[in-house]
C-alpha cells in the first residue's frame, strides 16, 4: 500500500484556467473537463482534481517530470458520487511497477482549499 496527498490552493487555479490557455486541456481530461464545467463552482472542482492528480503522482513515486502525463490520471465519479481513477497510458505502467492495482480516493473542498488523498492499493 502507498499514500499521496495534496492540498491545492483554489485560487492559483482559477488563475491558471484564466491565464494559460493550454492549462486546461494539458492537465485534465474531456471527461473531467466536462464535469467540472457542469457544476456551479467550476474551480473548486478542477482543484479538487487536480489534487487527486498530485496525489496520485506522490503515490506512485512518480510525477510529470518522469514522464507521467496528466491526462493519463483520470478522476471520474461512481454513480454513487464516489471518486475514483480510471487509469490511462503511463499511468498504468507506474502502477504495475508499484504493484497497484487499483486506488481508493477522497476528495474534499472549501471556499479556498481542495485536498486529495490517495491510496494505492496492492
Amino acid at each position: 500500500m502507498t499514500v499521496g496527498t495534496d492540498i491545492t490552493e483554489i485560487a492559483r487555479i482559477e488563475k491558471m484556467l484564466a491565464t494559460h490557455p493550454r492549462f486546461l486541456t494539458t492537465i485534465f481530461t474531456e471527461k473531467e473537463i466536462r464535469y467540472c464545467q457542469a457544476k456551479k463552482n467550476t474551480s473548486q472542482h478542477f482543484a479538487a482534481r487536480f489534487a487527486v492528480k498530485e496525489s496520485v503522482m506522490k503515490a506512485v513515486g512518480k510525477g510529470w517530470l518522469q514522464g507521467l502525463e496528466w491526462t493519463d490520471i483520470e478522476t471520474v465519479s461512481l454513480p454513487s458520487g464516489e471518486p475514483t481513477i480510471e487509469a490511462h497510458g503511463t499511468l498504468i505502467s507506474a502502477m504495475q511497477a508499484k504493484g497497484i492495482t487499483s486506488f481508493a480516493v477522497s476528495i474534499s473542498h472549501c471556499k479556498d482549499y481542495a485536498i486529495a488523498t490517495v491510496i494505492g492499493l496492492t
